[in-house]
């Protein structure tokens, strides 16, 4: 089975302090330390166990410059067989629906079964995969976080739906999937494989590559501008309730009923 992985790099939340910009306009980038994005990490793990099982090989790709470079190798140090860094400057400030239509024209240069995304990267949108899948008529599936291969034209999806509850679907092949956290455990990546791979070429793409019109991308394409970062008004602080258990239950209870909470 060929496996493509859509990865991203993004501000490591654990090692930043993320704060807005003077002007609004993003967050400050400056000394940022990143790292592959959460939900990308699971992909790549599924992808290498869904390899490991019947067969086949991982491309991991990501749109981005130079220093994106790193999380290709990232990966492919974790196991992916191969790496693609989509890279040129008419990329640059691509809403979702131009992110997805730079990852079409190379799922086209290739010759995929399954095509796995995070669930949401950075941004929080998690839109990026769907608009995939549409763009290549291809089924999709959403929050995904169990996957059986069945054979080689169908898989057996779980999703995570509201309420708690699990969705059980069998989808045919080539698909695209979004990944939910959780489905596996990722492996560690140690320095034996970083080094393994540091001297590996990675294919570069432009829009020129990839036969895309510099006007169908970037700024100059985006339908979606983003407006205004800010950092919401804090508000008011838990109260704390402090006593024995049995104080504490007492409390509780009156606040509940002064807020409507009980009768």
């Amino acid at each position: 089975m060929e496996i493509l992985v859509c990865v991203k790099r993004v501000p490591d939340t654990s090692e930043n302090e993320i704060e807005v910009n003077r002007d609004g306009t993003d967050i400050e980038r400056d000394d940022l330390v990143y790292s592959v994005n959460e939900w990308d990490n699971y992909a790549v793990e599924e992808a290498i166990q869904i390899r490991d099982k019947v067969g086949g090989s991982i491309t991991v790709v990501t749109v981005g410059d130079e220093e994106d470079e790193e999380i290709v190798r990232r990966e492919m140090a974790m196991g992916a067989d191969n790496g693609t860094l989509l890279s040129d400057d008419a990329f640059n400030g691509s809403d979702g629906k131009g992110i997805a239509a730079v990852l079409k024209a190379a799922v086209e240069k290739g010759n995929y079964d399954l095509i796995l995304t995070g669930a949401q990267a950075d941004d929080g949108a998690g839109q990026v995969g769907g608009m995939l899948a549409a763009m290549l008529e291809w089924p999709y599936a959403s929050l995904v976080n169990l996957l059986e291969v069945i054979d080689d034209k169908k898989i057996k999806v779980g999703r995570e739906i509201a309420g708690g509850n699990q969705e059980m679907n069998e989808i045919e092949l080539p698909c695209v999937l979004s990944i939910q956290t959780g489905i596996n455990e990722p492996r560690y990546v140690g320095i034996r494989g970083i080094r393994k791979v540091a001297s590996l070429d990675i294919p570069v793409y432009t829009a020129g590559d990839l036969g895309i019109a510099a006007d169908a991308v970037g700024e100059s394409g985006a339908r979606i501008k983003r407006l205004d970062y800010f950092v919401p008004d804090a508000g008011e602080g838990a109260e704390i309730l402090e006593g024995d258990t049995d104080e504490i239950i007492d409390k509780l209870v009156e606040l509940l009923k002064a807020k409507g909470g009980i009768k």
